[in-house]
């Protein structure tokens, strides 16, 4: 018998009344099932690390961190995830901020019920395609800013991540020195490629632990780019305190 799809989501918004009608429209699809509901984006983004989603519909004006902070953040080490952006604001800054991330639309309150539909008619869609989640993101282009360089080391990396990577591969892709790309990494993003690669690796080993139970920890740990089980199990307990085992149950 075929899976049912079952799309895992949180929502981000601070007005109580709004919120809970957005989680009543997105219920009514058998497909969404709503994990998370919070009401500022550092609350959303703890869930994000908690329940691990594959969609987010999150508001821009929230108190705390807003939404394109929060954005920024779940498109750095959540490449996975899905972004919707809810917003009474139609200042075209917004949207602008948004498309630099992983925003797949942008709905603007009162959001209709049809709107809503339609939107997530087509993420069912692309997250039922065999190669969601595959997509590389385009070559890397010369003469471009230290700032251009490390966002395209990072895009490759979070295209890549399940694959085996070195800091010597990676430089080499790009045709850098590996010292030289290092040093620029940890400048603009105040942490070496090393750390960011191990983020996305175990942010998508936690989803794995969830959402696919019938994977064995060494699967998971191939699938994140971990070849051995027990190095894989090693560095998901220093980044989580858990072993992969007691962070399933």
């Amino acid at each position: 018998m075929e899976k049912s799809l079952v799309i895992p989501t949180i929502v981000a918004e601070d007005e109580d009344l709004i919120r809970n009608s957005l989680i009543k429209k997105l219920s009514s699809d058998p497909a969404i099932r709503v994990v998370g509901a919070a009401q500022d984006g550092k609350e959303a983004l703890e869930m994000i690390h908690q329940f691990q989603p594959d969609l987010l519909l999150t508001d821009i004006r929230m108190p705390i961190m807003d939404g394109i902070e929060l954005i920024r953040n779940v498109d750095k080490y959540y490449p996975r995830i899905r972004i919707v952006i809810t917003s009474g604001y139609s200042d075209f800054e917004y949207a602008r901020q948004a498309i630099l991330y992983n925003v797949v639309d942008y709905l603007l309150k009162p959001i209709s019920a049809n709107e809503l539909a339609g939107t997530l008619a087509r993420l069912k869609a692309e997250f039922d395609h065999p190669s969601y989640g595959q997509n590389m993101k385009g070559a890397f282009q010369q003469g471009a800013t230290p700032e251009e360089i490390v966002a395209k080391v990072q895009s490759y990396m979070r295209d890549n991540f399940s694959k085996e990577l070195s800091l010597e591969k990676i430089a080499a892709n790009f045709n850098f020195n590996p010292s030289y790309l290092s040093k620029i990494f940890v400048k603009h993003t105040g942490e070496p490629p090393s750390k960011f690669l191990i983020t996305l690796r175990i942010n998508e080993a936690k989803y794995l632990l969830i959402h696919n139970r019938g994977l064995s920890v060494k699967e998971v740990g191939e699938q994140v780019g971990y070849a051995d089980p027990y190095y894989f199990s090693r560095i998901f307990k220093q980044v989580t305190g858990q072993t992969p085992t007691e962070f399933q149950k």
